[in-house]
């Protein structure tokens, strides 16, 4: 039998600084809930928005997976293995943190906001040398199928991150349905809503609702109006 735990949007963490309007899925900077800390290693889900011209001055980070993806605007990065890129909606940024590294990220208009998903998952090996990837992925190719963006290693398109992780993103019409099959045994499944409506595992689930399941090997996930999807697939423990 699968265990779940749902998480509603309107039960997230939530901090306005002004510049920054973030929601937290999982305890983080001021926000703590002890029941909910994490779901098995994806330690970190926040729903970033950064005002114009602004952003996160240059802080360090050690030991940790982290993934931005932006959903409206575009993100400036700079980090100290040297490199300075903008990420814009329809890719995809990995940042191995691994023995250490520095980095800033600011909006990357004078004029529009960004809203950006900012995950963090606890890597497989510690200490690696740190690293960084970004692609950009065709949203046609996640048309009524799910486009896998983040894997444990380099499979087609994918970024690769160090762990055994798949992240994968789906724009789904109303009517769509396909059974997730985990790719490895003792996994979880988060799902987390970005627009629409869905329904996985029986639940239905709205926009910014996320749902987690473990103990499984396969998931039924349904369409029960157009939706955008994320599925972060991470080990329990």
């Amino acid at each position: 039998m699968s265990k779940k735990v749902i998480h509603r949007a309107h039960t997230r963490g939530h901090a306005n600084h002004g510049w920054l309007n973030s929601h937290h899925t999982f305890s983080f900077a001021s926000y703590y809930n002890p029941e909910r800390m994490s779901f098995g290693l994806l330690r970190v889900l926040n729903d970033d928005v950064v005002a114009p011209g602004m952003g996160f001055g240059t802080h360090p980070h050690g030991n940790m997976e982290i993934i931005s993806i932006p959903l409206k605007g575009s993100l400036a990065h700079r980090d100290s293995t040297g490199t300075q890129e903008v990420i814009r909606t329809n890719e995809v940024q990995i940042m191995s943190a691994g023995s250490g590294i520095t980095h800033s990220e600011y909006n990357g208009s004078s004029t529009e906001p960004v809203n950006f998903l900012q995950i963090w998952v606890f890597p497989k090996k510690q200490d690696i040398q740190p690293r960084y990837g970004q692609k950009a992925f065709k949203p046609e190719d996640r048309q009524n199928r799910l486009q896998t963006v983040v894997s444990p290693e380099e499979q087609g398109d994918a970024l690769w991150i160090n762990q055994d992780a798949w992240f994968s993103l789906g724009s789904l019409k109303e009517g769509f349905s396909e059974v997730y099959t985990f790719h490895k045994e003792g996994n979880g499944l988060y799902a987390f809503v970005l627009d629409g409506e869905v329904e996985i595992d029986g639940e239905k689930l709205g926009k910014r609702d996320g749902m987690g399941i473990s103990e499984a090997s396969t998931v039924e996930i349904k369409a029960s109006a157009d939706a955008e999807l994320l599925l972060m697939e991470v080990p329990m423990r």
